[in-house]
């Protein structure tokens, strides 16, 4: 019933108790009780008590394999089940592989000294278990005293290790605050940043579309010159029409005036407005450093508290030496007493040699008669096996001669695979000879082609000189019928010249306005160099913080090496001076007798 039950139970994750308080289990239920310990996670409570496990050793080493192959079991209750030394022997193994028990109760077994002192050696190497009861089990005192003291160590060292990690979860949360809020405050300049460049955008365009317009005017302006000499008769009425159009652009021109020093302004204030911006967020930034630093302090303070603490365990360490001078004195009565009653059994012993003289005596006899019988029977079998060597050794020879025929086929099919593998790489030699001398016709061929292209370049390059020639001379004559024109053009110019007066004057108005606009936008690119100055003044101030960060984490860390290298210092003191102890104690009467019992 406790096999199916168990190996039900294997498959299972919901029950996370189980109680088999006095079962009468047996090989079987111990066998399927360490194949449940393999396979089921989430058991953390098995109770075993009144079961008399330790009685049947095949299943109690296979459940002590399980428990070794755990990893998720926390307590385990084993009193009143015979374990004597030897599985305590190899419970100490199992413990030495399980990292997850915290509480194991012995209470009222035989495990006595020699299981004692194996439970007490596999707790150097465990570092989980917190409570280990062993009372009724025939324990010396002083090792029960040194696995309460790995038991407190135990403790000891999960409290700290569980400190330091929740110290350890709050500076990660800290950090990652700090770099979320520096990631928002980046973002919100790379958004600040990007509308700017869209204002500055949308401003080029209008002043665009604005010198657009006025290239439009003009253009109608030298079409009216055009129109004024086609038409020098009718040059009052033109002028007239011109003076108005005139007029209007010069209103024009000046609301545009207007409307750029509006623009010019707006633009000014706000990278005023920008930059008092800037000088806040690096405000910010200086009070985050001064807050990081201010955290370090308490930190250094932390560690000051743990070399305090270590200097309390070492005064603690010095009482226990006193402790132990106390102890010497105590096992130095103990030792007289041992004297006294291990003459008491030598005489008892004694009496018992003397009886067991007697008995082997007669189991002498008895196997002296046996042992001629046995010699008898294996005259036989030695007769028997003579005969079945000699049918082998023929067997033998036969074998040999079918082995030496075999070799000498292989050999044959050796040869003849020798003659194709060599006929074959002459036939790729061949092939591959007939590609290098195609190859070669190939790099032959293709070296006419480049001579041939050469010399067609070199005619190219000839024609395009001619042509150079030819274009030149068009050239002259073109400058021939400019100056032409320009002769004739001069004659007509000194009848226009009071039209061209006028519109020379609003030219020059109109190119003093161009002018003026090409300072603004001379002024727009600088303010453009500007804010990508200060863009990236900011970005190297955020890398900055940044990599300080990282020097204050890389500095945590090296603070944390510290503290667990000065933990791990005085866990192998601790552990010098336990192996101290038991060397002591060994060393003493009291434990040199023991050792011979």
């Amino acid at each position: 019933g406790a096999k199916l039950l168990l190996h039900g139970l294997c498959s299972n994750t919901t029950v996370k108790t189980l109680d088999l308080k006095g079962n009468n289990l047996r090989t079987m239920g111990a066998e399927a009780l360490g194949k449940l310990l393999r396979q089921n996670k989430s058991i953390r409570s098995l109770i075993l008590e009144w079961n008399s496990l330790g009685v049947w050793e095949e299943g109690f080493s296979f459940f002590c394999q399980g428990l070794g192959a755990n990893n998720v079991l926390q307590r385990l209750d084993l009193r009143n089940n015979q374990i004597n030394h030897q599985g305590a022997g190899e419970l100490a193994m199992a413990l030495k592989q399980n990292a997850s028990l915290q509480e194991l109760d012995l209470r009222w077994n035989n495990i006595g000294l020699l299981g004692g002192r194996a439970l007490l050696n596999c707790l150097h190497s465990n570092k989980t278990l917190k409570r280990l009861e062993l009372a009724g089990n025939n324990v010396p005192s002083d090792i029960l005293k040194a696995v309460e003291q790995a038991m407190n160590h135990n403790q000891d060292r999960q409290t700290i290790l569980n400190e330091t990690q929740n110290r350890t979860y709050i500076l990660t949360k800290e950090v990652l605050s700090l770099k979320d809020e520096k990631t928002k405050q980046f973002l919100d300049l790379m958004d600040t940043i990007d509308k700017q460049r869209e204002e500055i955008v949308r401003s080029g365009r209008m002043s665009a579309a604005r010198a657009s317009q006025l290239q439009e005017a003009l253009d109608e302006q030298h079409s009216i010159m055009n129109s004024l000499r086609a038409k020098l008769q009718m040059t009052e009425a033109a002028l007239a029409l011109s003076e108005q159009k005139v007029h209007n652009l010069g209103e024009l021109l000046n609301a545009t005036k207007q409307e750029q020093t509006s623009m010019a302004e707006r633009h000014f204030t706000e990278l005023q407005q920008q930059k008092q911006e800037g000088a806040d967020r690096e405000d910010k930034l200086l009070r985050d450093l001064s807050a990081a630093s201010d955290k370090n302090l308490l930190l250094r303070n932390q560690v000051d508290e743990l070399e305090k603490k270590c200097k309390v365990q070492q005064d603690q360490l010095f009482q226990v030496k006193q402790d132990l001078t106390n102890t010497t004195a105590e096992l130095k009565l103990r030792a007289v007493q041992a004297e006294e009653r291990l003459e008491m059994e030598k005489r008892r012993f004694k009496q018992s040699l003397e009886d067991m003289e007697s008995l082997r005596l007669k189991e002498v006899d008895h196997m002296a008669q046996h042992i001629e019988a046995s010699e008898r029977s294996m005259q036989d079998r030695i007769q028997r096996l003579e005969a079945i060597r000699i049918a082998l050794e023929e067997e033998l020879s036969r074998v040999k001669a079918a082995a030496l025929t075999e070799r000498g086929q292989a050999e044959e099919e050796l040869i003849k695979v020798r003659n194709q593998a060599r006929l074959e790489e002459q036939q790729r030699l061949e092939h591959l000879e007939e590609k290098l001398r195609l190859m070669t016709e190939s790099r032959d061929e293709a070296q006419n082609c480049c001579l041939k292209q050469k010399q067609v370049v070199a005619e190219a390059q000839a024609k395009a000189n001619q042509l150079s020639l030819h274009a030149d001379g068009l050239r002259r004559r073109l400058e021939e019928l400019q100056q032409d024109l320009n002769s004739k053009e001069e004659e007509k110019v000194t009848e226009v010249n009071k039209v061209k007066v006028e519109l020379q004057e609003q030219i020059g108005h109109l190119q003093a306005e161009r002018t003026a606009q090409e300072g603004l936008r001379e002024k727009i690119a600088a303010l453009e160099r500007q804010l990508k100055a200060l863009s990236s003044n900011h970005r190297e101030a955020l890398l900055d913080k940044e990599s300080e960060i990282s020097m204050l984490l890389e500095k945590l860390r090296m603070k944390e090496a510290d503290i667990s290298r000065m933990r791990e210092e005085e866990a192998q003191r601790a552990s010098f001076l336990q192996n101290a102890i038991m060397a002591y104690v060994q060393g003493s009467p009291l434990g040199t007798h023991g050792s011979r019992k």
